[in-house]
């Protein structure tokens, strides 16, 4: 089936922007999520690696999220679609590699492949989302595209929780079939759905503006906080309380369930209660769950507080709709590059950094990681009821110069 361009609110049946962007979140957990349950037993069973060693794969891992602001440039060559297809069969080529390089430096290379496909591919879904969803449904829309990533990735984890022990199979062998799964759906992608055309044609162009200070603070922020549960909450799992494959598997898979079950609650929670709302709820729980992480000793507990902490990631649509609202429409794919970059400045040099000190004290990474989110909810305090343009933050409303609060 040959691809043909479309305008969006042309598009009808099952051939429409937002299947297209369930299908894509679903074959990138696929990949993404295999290699994740994977890769802290590989790199510390397969490899022999350390926390140190652990913490500069991440920053290195981090460091294609940081150039993110350069896919603007990319998109001179081709469409955001276009781009966000191929950086998915990168991710899948660089997962389906991983396996076969069982030391630190090949661990380092097949990382740096996997992650500029995993990067540059969720900076062009948040684009495309924010451009091809409406305004009004949007929070509704993402839960549902949540909700069938969880479901991949509840297909993924079940998987390898099932089969690891049963087949005996080795790293090398799910690390590929995960990536080539990835790849197959991405030609399905490619040959089935038609060329979408978005309606307010996107700069090209960096775009850096005052009025989105709220946005850019929030967002460093946030990358800041997602560190501190990628690498450590998961390395604690490993290292402290003996968790293996199976084990991160079956609580990888519990968090598929909640996103499967309660993402579209939460993107119709947003809808009805605004973006300030779910973020201060987002970030009260954070506080309580990185304390938490400081001072426990019980597996179980550790347990529930990791799938709590994955819970809160459903959260993030509202960052996003909040953007959605107060961005100029033609700053929305120009911003998303921007947005990833600051996201990763301190996702870089966190996990590095951290690495060290988790040698020292575990316990003072989540006491910091508590300090993150206090931050991250005085931000969020900020977001009027009513977010628009001109209307970014809550003294304008109080001003008059928005709907009142």
């Amino acid at each position: 089936m040959s691809r043909a361009s479309l305008p969006i609110s042309a598009a009808t049946g099952w051939r429409t922007p937002a299947i297209m962007l369930m299908v894509m979140a679903a074959a990138m957990q696929i990949a993404f999520a295999s290699w994740w349950t994977l890769i802290k037993n590989f790199a510390v069973d397969g490899i022999g690696l350390t926390g140190r060693e652990i913490g500069f794969q991440e920053s290195i891992r981090e460091i294609p999220g940081f150039l993110s602001f350069l896919a603007i440039y990319v998109l001179f060559v081709m469409r955001e679609q276009t781009l966000a297809l191929v950086s998915l069969a990168v991710l899948g080529i660089g997962v389906a590699l991983t396996g076969w390089f069982p030391s630190a430096w090949g661990l380092y290379a097949t990382t740096l492949i996997m992650s500029i496909g995993f990067h540059y591919y969720e900076t062009m879904n948040q684009s495309l989302a924010l451009q091809w969803l409406p305004r009004a449904e949007a929070p509704r829309i993402m839960g549902r595209i949540l909700a069938v990533a969880g479901f991949a990735q509840l297909l993924a984890y079940g998987l390898i929780a099932l089969a690891w022990k049963t087949f005996e199979l080795s790293y090398a062998a799910v690390f590929m079939i995960a990536g080539g799964i990835t790849l197959a759906i991405v030609l399905f992608l490619a040959l089935a759905f038609p060329d979408f055309r978005e309606e307010t044609p996107q700069l090209k162009k960096l775009v850096l503006r005052r009025r989105y200070w709220l946005y850019y603070a929030l967002t460093f922020l946030s990358g800041a906080r997602r560190q501190i549960f990628t690498v450590f909450a998961g390395l604690m799992m490993v290292e402290k309380f003996g968790y293996d494959v199976g084990d991160i598997a079956l609580l990888f898979l519990v968090n598929c369930v909640f996103n499967m079950l309660f993402a579209p609650k939460i993107g119709a929670m947003i809808v009805r209660f605004g973006e300030r709302t779910a973020l201060t709820v987002e970030y009260v729980g954070l506080i309580g769950v990185f304390l938490a992480y400081a001072v426990v000793a019980n597996p179980w507990v550790a347990a529930a507080l990791y799938v709590i902490d994955h819970a809160f990631f459903a959260m993030a649509i509202a960052m996003k709709t909040y953007f959605q609202k107060i961005a100029d429409p033609a700053d929305i794919a120009p911003s998303a590059g921007v947005a990833f970059t600051i996201n990763h400045i301190a996702a870089v040099g966190i996990p590095a950094a951290f690495g060290f000190i988790w040698l020292v004290s575990p316990a003072a990474v989540f006491i910091i990681g508590a300090a993150m989110a206090t931050g991250s909810l005085i931000l969020a305090r900020l977001i009027p009821r009513h977010p628009d343009q001109g209307m970014e933050v809550a003294w304008k409303a109080r001003r008059g110069l928005a709907p009142a609060e």
